[in-house]
């Protein structure tokens, strides 16, 4: 039941401005606009995640954060509204305890990707991290049904999450995408070279091919030093941001 769980306790400022840091910068590179959000999973219980209220990601301060469980359920009885698709959050914190920050954006040069036959690849060194892979979520494909597209059902949740399996992203046909990593800078900053990539890959394309795209041995390579030296696009980019 919905409220009847204790809180596992407040994070430190610095991880309460990350959070709210990551939404910010997202909207400001225009992954995020009105809809999209940020999560991270609670620092002291793997079993809880924080999440804003069902808001616009430019507006987020941090007393719009929300402590929800696993099954996406608030923890306080008396939590705003939340969004209706958390429950990407929970499943795919459910399926991966490596993962400790979700981003779920509409990132405009990423959702042709979804619906069209053309694989997502790196085509630079700081998206490395797509050399893993990038699956497709269709969600009338894995449900059998015709929906609304959300992830409104903790089902479709699971669907994405066993989808999304060990990569560091997932498409999601006529939706956008799921970025995941180990803390919120990270995920950030797949977030934002996801959608230069997509603008990069279709850039090349109308360009004419074939497109020399990295190798899996370049891309390990360069996910490994570029996401080294995450200090360097996330202070730059908080610099620019103003926190409430």
């Amino acid at each position: 039941m919905a409220g009847a769980k204790k809180s596992a306790g407040p994070i430190s400022r610095e991880q309460m401005e990350d959070l709210v840091a990551s939404s910010l910068i997202l909207a400001q590179h225009g992954v995020l606009d009105a809809f999209g959000h940020v999560s991270i999973r609670h620092p002291a219980d793997p079993k809880r995640y924080l999440l804003s209220r069902n808001l616009a990601p430019e507006l987020v301060t941090s007393a719009d954060i929300v402590e929800y469980d696993l099954d996406s359920e608030p923890v306080d009885a008396n939590a705003p509204r939340g969004f209706l698709e958390r429950y990407i959050h929970g499943e795919i914190y459910k399926s991966r305890p490596d993962v400790h920050s979700v981003i779920h954006t509409h990132s405009p040069s990423v959702v042709p990707f979804g619906v069209t036959k053309t694989l997502m690849q790196p085509i630079y060194h700081m998206s490395g991290f797509l050399g893993r892979g990038v699956p497709v979520y269709d969600i009338r494909k894995e449900s059998g049904r015709q929906t609304d597209i959300l992830i409104r059902e903790p089902i479709f949740g699971e669907q994405l999450a066993r989808v999304l399996g060990d990569k560091p992203m997932a498409l999601m046909r006529g939706h956008g995408n799921v970025v995941v990593a180990q803390d919120v800078k990270v995920a950030t900053y797949r977030a934002v070279y996801t959608e230069m990539n997509a603008r990069l890959q279709l850039q090349a394309m109308m360009a004419g091919g074939p497109i020399e795209f990295l190798s899996k041995e370049e891309a390990f390579l360069t996910e490994a030093t570029i996401e080294g030296q995450i200090h360097r696009p996330w202070d730059l980019w908080k610099a620019k941001i103003k926190i409430k």
